[in-house]
């Protein structure tokens, strides 16, 4: 399947928050969500994922922040972007707890215009991966009613860290007690990128307001290259419509649609 045939669907357009301009695809119509992409891009189980939400009545922006749209997944390709981003990319800060990626501020910005643009009751987000924690660093903006992190791998070097700083922790802890929200995380168990120490670290931040959905590696689609890991992408079992996997997805378009109003 090619590129184009992939993004067949999607509108594009650019957004530009006075610091950076990055392409967003979007699907469907109603309440946004905004889908942010795992390692090595906006690759076609993202958008897969992208057009389950706008199926559900949503509608899906997913920014484009590295690598190709639309590109399959393959091993040199995802290293290749784990390289340049990583470890080169100033919008990006993957080795150091307690503080969130600059491109969080783009995001922000977007949540805002979409919220505008869409209405309902705010925004739901969720990051997959290296961008896992992305959407809770997102809940400085009061647009962001619905985070969700799926396999939070970041930082790499702490276990037991978050991927956002301390006052944007304190602001979602904030929000949640003030504002009734929550959020939901999703991992494989075995998965090494997402440890023991982040999953105990989250439940001891936010106690019952999240929802931690643990899945074991018979929930995972078969036949993928790597290990059990992106839970809503790659490793969704979509052949086996009650796998663990498929029931994790259906949660968070059920949260998405609660939070946002769809």
């Amino acid at each position: 399947m090619s590129n184009g045939d992939v993004l067949a669907g999607f509108t594009r357009f650019e957004f530009d928050d006075g610091r950076w301009t990055r392409e967003v695809f979007r699907i469907g119509s109603g309440p946004a969500v905004i889908v942010i992409h795992e390692v090595p891009g906006l690759h076609p189980g993202v958008l897969a994922f992208a057009r389950d939400l706008a199926d559900a009545g949503l509608t899906a922006f997913c920014p484009s922040l590295f690598g190709q749209p639309g590109k399959q997944v393959g091993r040199g390709y995802a290293i290749g972007e784990i390289l340049k981003n990583v470890c080169v990319r100033r919008e990006f800060v993957a080795l150091k707890d307690g503080r969130s990626s600059p491109i969080v501020d783009w995001l922000r910005a977007l949540a805002r215009q979409v919220h505008a643009e869409c209405g309902g009751k705010g925004v739901g987000a969720v990051g997959m991966c290296f961008t896992g924690g992305f959407a809770l660093a997102m809940m400085t903006e009061p647009a962001v009613v619905a985070p969700v992190l799926s396999q939070p791998s970041l930082p790499l070097n702490k276990p037991g860290g978050l991927d956002c700083s301390a006052s944007e922790l304190a602001c979602a802890k904030k929000r949640f007690k003030d504002e009734n929200l929550s959020l939901l995380a999703l991992r494989f168990t075995s998965d090494k990128l997402v440890p023991n120490a982040r999953i105990a670290r989250l439940k001891a931040e936010f106690g019952d307001k999240v929802e931690v959905v643990e899945l074991s590696d018979s929930d995972a689609a078969p036949g993928q290259p790597m290990a059990p890991h992106s839970v809503l992408t790659l490793h969704l079992h979509r052949s086996v419509p009650d796998s663990g996997s498929m029931r994790a997805r259906d949660k968070v378009i059920a949260f998405f649609k609660e939070r946002v109003g769809a």
